[in-house]
């Protein structure tokens, strides 16, 4: 992306069945585990804005600091965040990502993508790295998911399908068998 974000990342933890939040669009205490809400954090701390769709966000200790984009319908391109200083209104339908990062003011950086479906679906032949984290023994049948393609594929087989490959896996909580797979390009 030309003058946009030098690397994309996205950050999920889903349940056994790819789904990142229940039927009401809520995530739900299962899929919350302190290691992985750790781990968010540190790489959230590295990335020079987020981006996420109107109903997703993230309760970190430093999220106030950081220069975020919400995903919406409600501006024909680009607006203030009338609820953030920090943050911009963008419809990828009157905008190109180029135009958001020059509004927020950033050169190359890191963008980390945090959801709902449709933003991390929006991201799928950009990202330089996808971390993916399991939540073990939770299914959440209806749910939101992860991409638009599940559950008609798994997750792995989207990112798989989009060029991206698993090259590492990572323990978060070994007593809770949490693991996230780590996803890059090429």
């Amino acid at each position: 992306m030309a003058d946009g974000p030098a690397r994309i990342e996205g950050y999920a933890i889903v349940s056994e069945d790819g789904m990142l939040a229940n039927s009401a669009g809520v995530m739900p205490d299962s899929l919350k585990f302190e290691a992985d809400q750790t781990f968010f954090a540190d790489g959230l701390d590295h990335c020079d804005a987020v981006v996420h769709g109107r109903h997703s966000h993230e309760q970190q200790p430093h999220s106030p600091q950081r220069k975020r984009i919400t995903l919406t319908h409600a501006v024909a391109a680009l607006g203030p965040d009338p609820g953030n200083e920090k943050g911009v209104l963008w419809n990828p339908a009157g905008a190109r990502l180029d135009q958001v990062w020059t509004a927020l003011g950033i050169e190359g950086g890191t963008l980390g993508v945090i959801g709902g479906t449709d933003a991390f679906g929006m991201f799928l032949v950009h990202y330089n790295v996808f971390y993916l984290t399991r939540a073990p023994g939770v299914t959440l049948p209806g749910g939101r998911p992860v991409f638009p393609e599940v559950p008609r594929l798994t997750p792995e087989q989207v990112m798989t399908q989009h060029g991206l490959a698993q090259q590492e896996e990572r323990t978060l909580d070994a007593a809770k068998g949490l693991i996230v797979h780590v996803w890059r390009r090429g």
